[in-house]
């Protein structure tokens, strides 16, 4: 994950005891995001696989292992619950919503978060595209699992444009507990927390414009002239 998605852990808080206690937590998820990721590079290595720019490289016996068990597609047509075939063409069906939440919230960003100083989300880390170089999936399973990558990637994209958008509008705790919130929720005003409710909504929104001045930062490093 980017520096620019850990960067508000914590640096927009007040100092107060309750306010460090969410920073604390908050240190403990990095902490813990940091050994996830070192427990799927040490997968990675056991599974025998490479990242090669887009794609991903097995070792050849690896993926002669994967050819065996690769089902054919007749096979896989006699195999599976006939409700999933009746089924097939809503699911389907709901690509045309997706991708037009895909371009709407795309154009929003792309027109309005300049405006804002708000740090544009990066789709590409959100919508992701890798399970076509499974050997052991069949061309069916692989168009499966494409079109779930895309419906998964958008909402997860859909809604880190949608929480930058609150932290800048409305970084307010709901009343009642909000189950699956998003990152930002937690450095949000408590519900009901009205004093120095502009001095905090200002903080939190110079936040974003760090983030920003961070994402550029980045982008002069990883672009030298």
């Amino acid at each position: 994950m980017e520096q620019s998605e850990n960067s508000y852990s914590g640096d927009a808080l007040l100092e107060c005891p309750m306010n460090e206690k969410i920073r604390r937590i908050l240190n403990q998820i990095t902490a813990l995001e940091d050994e996830l990721r070192a427990t799927l590079q040490e997968q990675e290595g056991r599974l025998r696989y490479q990242i090669e720019g887009k794609r991903i490289e097995f070792e050849h016996a690896i993926r002669d292992a994967h050819l065996k068990l690769k089902r054919g597609v007749f096979r896989w047509f006699l195999s599976i619950p006939p409700q999933n075939l009746l089924t097939a063409p809503i699911i389907y069906g709901m690509v045309v919503p997706l991708a037009l939440a895909d371009l709407c919230v795309s154009l929003y960003q792309l027109s309005c978060f300049p405006i804002y100083g708000i740090p544009r989300v990066r789709r590409s880390d959100y919508i992701v595209f890798d399970h076509q170089h499974l050997a052991y999936l069949n061309i069916i399973e692989k168009f499966h699992c494409l079109y779930c990558s895309y419906a998964s990637g958008v909402l997860a994209y859909a809604r880190e444009i949608t929480a930058r958008t609150e932290q800048y509008f409305c970084p307010i705790k709901h009343a009642r507990k909000v189950l699956g919130a998003h990152r930002r929720y937690a450095i949000f005003m408590d519900y009901g927390e009205a004093e120095d409710f502009h001095a905090r909504l200002a903080e939190l929104r110079a936040q974003l414009a760090h983030e920003l001045e961070n994402d550029e930062a980045q982008k002069d490093r990883n672009n030298p002239d």
